[in-house]
C-alpha cells in the first residue's frame, strides 16, 4: 500500500446536507478524508457485493492520491471531484437526474401500455430512439420487460424508495442554499415522499411505475 504506515484516514461515506459537511482535524489521526459513493451500473447492495461501486471523492488532492489504491479495492471507479463536499454534490446531481428519468420512463411505459403497445416492444423502440436512458435500457421499471432487475422481482432489492426520497431532500436543500431552481426535482421529491407514505418505502425506487398504475382513476 502507498499509505504511510503512521497516517490514518477517516472515510466519511454518509449522505450529509451541505450545512454539515466539513473537515475534522485531529493531532493523532492527522486527517479526515470525505467521500461519497454510488453505483451507476447496479444501485444498492448488489454493487457493493460485486465490487462495482463508484467512489466520488472530495478532499485534498494529495490525500486522494494516497488513498486511491485502497478505494480501488472496493470499487470499479474512483473519481476525484475536488474540495470536500464535491463528492456529495456529484451524487446528489446524479440521483436527482436518476429520479426524474425513472419517473419519465415509468410514465412513458404506462402511457404506451394503456395505448395498446406491448411493453417489451415499446422498451425496444425507446432504447433505439432518442428517449433511451439508463432507466429504460438497464433498469426498466415495468415487470417482465427485463430479467434480473427489481421490477421483475416485485420491486425487491435495489435502491430503496426511502433512500431516493432522502437524496431528493438533500437535492432540495442544496438547491435552496445555492438558489438553484430544480422544478422537476421538486416534483420528483414530492412523488417519492408520497410513495413512502403509501406503502412503497421498502420497495425499489423503480416501483414508481406500480405507484402510477395504482393512482390511475380508471
Amino acid at each position: 500500500m502507498a499509505l504511510d504506515a503512521y497516517q490514518k484516514y477517516i472515510f466519511e461515506a454518509r449522505d450529509l446536507s451541505l450545512a454539515f459537511r466539513f473537515v475534522l482535524n485531529f493531532d493523532i489521526l492527522l486527517e479526515q478524508f470525505c467521500f461519497n459513493l454510488f453505483s451507476p451500473n447496479d444501485p444498492g447492495v448488489g454493487a457493493a457485493r460485486s465490487g462495482n461501486l463508484t467512489f466520488m471523492v472530495g478532499g485534498v488532492e494529495d490525500e486522494f492520491a494516497a488513498a486511491q489504491e485502497l478505494l480501488g479495492c472496493m470499487g470499479s471507479n474512483v473519481v476525484y471531484c475536488g474540495a470536500v463536499g464535491t463528492g456529495q454534490s456529484a451524487k446528489i446531481c446524479n440521483n436527482l437526474l436518476l429520479a426524474i428519468s425513472m419517473i419519465g420512463t415509468a410514465e412513458a411505459m404506462n402511457l404506451g401500455i394503456r395505448s395498446g403497445l406491448d411493453p417489451k416492444l415499446l422498451a425496444k423502440i425507446l432504447n433505439m430512439s432518442s428517449g433511451r436512458c439508463w432507466s429504460s435500457d438497464t433498469y426498466n421499471p415495468v415487470p417482465g420487460v427485463m430479467a434480473g432487475v427489481p421490477s421483475s422481482n416485485n420491486y425487491q432489492g435495489g435502491f430503496g424508495t426511502t433512500l431516493m426520497a432522502k437524496d431528493l431532500g438533500l437535492a432540495q436543500d442544496s438547491a435552496t442554499s445555492t438558489k438553484t431552481p430544480i422544478l422537476l426535482g421538486s416534483v420528483a421529491h414530492q412523488i417519492y415522499r408520497m410513495m413512502c407514505s403509501k406503502g412503497y418505502s421498502k420497495k425499489d425506487f423503480s416501483s414508481v411505475f406500480q405507484y402510477l398504475r395504482e393512482e390511475e382513476p380508471f
